[in-house]
């Protein structure tokens, strides 16, 4: 129901898959088979029945191929790849992105429409790999006094090298490689992630913390996705939505961060 006026509306395409889903393949008149769609050693790796998909695998390109000019026919113009590293060949120089990209855009052509693509690239550095995605996006790491770092990974994680890193993409190990680069709270329903840290703010903290970030990041020609909508682990205490395992910035609930998100947004030169 794509059907809201002065919206452009978008598709996420997550590295996660339920292997028993059910879903009817037209074209070859068959169901596909989202078992046939996994990385290899990636069986239940977000739960009982869920793999990684991979674009390595046939089903899975055609999978991809077939819901996002699905969604183009519907409207859909943006398109984001989830922790690409997982659904891509490990090895760039056989990855499969390009190709499924390239459809993309003929489809989009067929349909004399504008699309925009882009993933979640976390710590990729390969320049060609980034800049064939019109945007990257990642979280902000945000720490209680509603800060961020400016390292390369932050530093919740990456204490000496050799450890994870998760990605701080304004770093111009990134940025200067990306065609755009947009960065959000991430969020994941846990205790202790950027949107849960957001939400145990009082509602001066929350004002500070958007109105200061968005002005850093503006500086830096890095976009800041304002918090709208976004899960919270129901004991995370601190603002909510209409059930406390979800933050809305609506006046109708207890955060009530419309207002000020409204002339953020106003004030915003582009």
């Amino acid at each position: 129901k794509v059907t809201k006026p002065n919206t452009v509306y978008g598709m996420f395409i997550a590295e996660a898959m339920s292997t028993k889903s059910e879903y009817y393949y037209p074209e070859e008149k068959r169901p596909f088979d989202f078992g046939d769609m996994c990385r290899k050693g990636s069986k239940n790796d977000w739960g009982e029945h869920t793999c990684k998909p991979s674009l390595e695998r046939r089903e899975y390109q055609k999978y991809v191929e077939y819901i996002t000019e699905q969604a183009m026919d519907m409207g859909v113009q943006v398109f984001l790849f989830g922790q690409v590293f997982y659904q891509d060949n490990p090895d760039m120089r056989k990855s499969e992105m390009p190709k499924v990209i390239a459809k993309m855009h003929e489809h989009a052509k067929l349909r004399g429409m504008d699309i925009i693509i882009g993933a979640q690239t976390n710590d990729i550095q390969d320049e060609a790999y980034l800049r064939q995605f019109d945007f990257i996006e990642g979280g902000v790491g945000l720490r209680a006094d509603g800060s961020v770092e400016d390292n390369k990974c932050f530093s919740r994680w990456y204490k000496n090298p050799g450890d994870w890193c998760w990605a701080l993409l304004w770093n111009d190990d990134f940025q200067r490689k990306a065609n755009n680069v947009l960065v959000h709270f991430d969020w994941s329903g846990k205790i202790g992630d950027d949107m849960s840290v957001f939400a145990r703010m009082d509602s001066t903290e929350r004002q500070r913390t958007l109105a200061a970030l968005q002005q850093k990041f503006a500086s830096q020609n890095v976009g800041f996705l304002m918090p709208m909508l976004a899960t919270l682990h129901k004991d995370n205490g601190g603002c909510h939505g209409k059930k406390k395992r979800f933050y809305s910035a609506s006046r109708k609930y207890s955060c009530n961060d419309e207002e000020v998100i409204n002339t953020l947004l106003e004030d915003t030169v582009f």
